[in-house]
C-alpha cells in the first residue's frame, strides 16, 4: 500500500479530481485512490458548487493533508522539483503559474455551459452567450502559450498548467467547440496523452446512475 492517498469523486464527471490526479501522477507521486461516495448528501453538495472541492480532491501524503488544487501542485512542486511541475525559467515559471490560477479562479460560465463529461460526444452545440467570452479568453490564452513556447504542450512539455486546462480540452471535444488548427492539436495532444488515456478509460467504467444531479458540474 503507497504512503499517500488522494480522494476524488466521480472520474467522468469531477474537473477538480482530475486535475489532481494528473498533477499526483506528473509528479511521479505513488498513491491510493479513495473514491468518495457519490450518494452521500454532503459529496453532492460539495459537487455542485462549481468550485474547487473541500473533500475532493484531497491529497495524503504522510502526515500532511494538502486540498485544493493550486494548494496540490506547489505542494507537489516542492516535494518532487525534479518532476518539474513548473518551468525551471523564471519568467516562464511566473507565466505558468498565471495560466494555472486563471482557470483555478474564473470561468465560471464556461464551467456552467460546458461541465465535464467524458461519456458524451456532441455533432454540435449551442453555447450561450454569457459563456461565449470564457470561450474566447481561453483561445486567447492557449495561443499566446503555444506561440511563446512551441507546443505541443501549453509550456512545451506537460506542466502543472496542462493538468489545470485538461478538463477544458475534454470539455471542448465534448461539445465540439470549433477551434483553429493549432489550439485543436493542443486539445488533441492532452486527450492522447497517456495519463488522460488512463483516467478516461476509469470514466467509461464508471456507472451510469451517478448522471443525474441538480446542476451539472
Amino acid at each position: 500500500m503507497a504512503n499517500s492517498t488522494l480522494t476524488i469523486s466521480s472520474k467522468n464527471y469531477s474537473s477538480w479530481s482530475l486535475r489532481g490526479w494528473l498533477l499526483c501522477r506528473l509528479a511521479g507521486l505513488e498513491f491510493d485512490e479513495v473514491p468518495v461516495d457519490l450518494d452521500d448528501p454532503d459529496t453532492r453538495q460539495e459537487l455542485l458548487l462549481l468550485s474547487p472541492s473541500v473533500l475532493v480532491p484531497r491529497l495524503q501524503h504522510g502526515d500532511v493533508a494538502v486540498w485544493d488544487t493550486l494548494a496540490i501542485a506547489n505542494y507537489l512542486n516542492e516535494e518532487f522539483p525534479e518532476a518539474k511541475l513548473l518551468p525551471t525559467e523564471k519568467a516562464k515559471r511566473a507565466h505558468c503559474r498565471a495560466v494555472s490560477g486563471e482557470i483555478h479562479s474564473g470561468f465560471y460560465n464556461l464551467r456552467s455551459a460546458l461541465p465535464m463529461n467524458l461519456k458524451a460526444k456532441h455533432q454540435k452545440f449551442k453555447i450561450f452567450s454569457g459563456a461565449r467570452p470564457d470561450v474566447e479568453r481561453v483561445k486567447e490564452l492557449w495561443a499566446e502559450c503555444l506561440d511563446a513556447y512551441g507546443g505541443p504542450f501549453l509550456f512545451g512539455r506537460p506542466t502543472m498548467a496542462d493538468a489545470m486546462w485538461a478538463p477544458v480540452c475534454t470539455r471542448f471535444n465534448t461539445y465540439a467547440v470549433p477551434l483553429e488548427p493549432k489550439l485543436q492539436a493542443y486539445v488533441d495532444a492532452v486527450l492522447d496523452w497517456d495519463l488522460m488515456k488512463e483516467w478516461t478509460a476509469g470514466a467509461v467504467a464508471e456507472p451510469d446512475e451517478i448522471l443525474e444531479l441538480e446542476v451539472e458540474f
